[in-house]
């Protein structure tokens, strides 16, 4: 098995991807329990007219598809951003081991910046967290892209 930092760089170049598609750049990959990565997704919602669309969303549909199962039991998400309520609640319903982000989310994040909602305990799955893997190069690839909007915007 790979550490957690090479999963996360891969997870950091889909991230890249949404970037260079004007998406907010978030990126994620699903690994399975013998360390292949199973599924993997950028965000697109705005592309993708879905407010669904968030690259864990996309990510666990993709490792869905894949397993032929929409349980992904014994499988690792790995997110450059802490993830949000729906991303949350997506990964219990999956039955996610475990859950590897790269930078807090202090405004929405649900699983340890606004709130842990992966730890509650009426929920019938618990998934294991590691945060702040690669938080840096996460966090500045979003600086620089809020840094060129706010740019944009007022230039206008």
């Amino acid at each position: 098995m790979r550490s957690d930092e090479f999963y996360m760089h891969r997870a950091l170049d889909q991230a890249h991807l949404a970037a260079a598609a004007g998406e907010v750049p978030v990126g994620a990959v699903v690994v399975d329990a013998q360390g292949e990565i199973i599924g993997a997704g950028c965000n697109a919602p705005v592309a993708s007219c879905d407010p669904s669309g968030h690259a864990e969303v996309r990510a666990l549909r993709e490792a869905g598809q894949q397993q032929g199962n929409y349980r992904l039991e014994g499988c690792t998400l790995f997110v450059t951003l802490e993830p949000c309520m729906m991303c949350a609640g997506a990964m219990i319903h999956a039955r996610l081991a475990r859950l590897v982000y790269g930078a807090a989310e202090p405004r929405a994040g649900m699983v340890e910046s606004k709130a842990n909602l992966l730890a509650q305990p009426w929920f019938n799955h618990q998934v294991a967290v590691t945060g702040g893997v690669l938080a840096a190069p996460s966090q500045k690839l979003l600086k620089r892209f809020f840094t060129a909007r706010r740019d944009q915007l007022s230039q206008k």
